[in-house]
């Protein structure tokens, strides 16, 4: 089964599919109306965000259910609730990726284009004039 997409795997193919670093690219959707571009740079930042909060609060429960750390109630609501903000975070994070990855999917970067070559057609036969006597 393929992993999720990560805010880092975004990042590349953000940047290979636009032909430009992050940084230039998040200064140039500031100077420009919404579009594709800052929609896939907020996706990013989205994902990016789950991500860290995904990290913390894992770290936090780690630190809570430490053995040298007793459980009582009141350690019992903090892990709860840590327990609960991974889950909404996941779950942010998962539907972060799946739409990101829909929408890269979709996108393809554009060839400069050519010009397309100039074919002459060949100039209409003419009428040639005839001297022959007419009825």
């Amino acid at each position: 089964m393929r992993t999720k997409l990560t805010s880092a795997e975004l990042a590349v193919r953000i940047e290979d599919l636009y032909g430009a670093p992050l940084t230039t690219l998040e200064a140039h959707a500031q100077t420009q109306l919404p579009g594709m571009l800052a929609a896939l740079l907020g996706s990013r930042h989205d994902l990016a965000f789950a991500e860290r909060t995904i990290t913390f609060h894992r770290d936090r429960l780690l630190q809570l259910v430490q053995p040298e750390r007793g459980i009582g109630a009141h350690e019992a609501s903090h892990l709860l609730d840590c327990a609960r903000r991974i889950t909404e975070a996941v779950a942010a994070r998962d539907a972060q990726a799946k739409t990101a990855a829909a929408v890269l999917n979709s996108l393809g970067r554009v060839r400069a284009c050519e010009p397309p070559a100039v074919s002459v057609a060949p100039a209409p036969p003419t009428a040639t004039a005839t001297t022959a006597p007419s009825r």
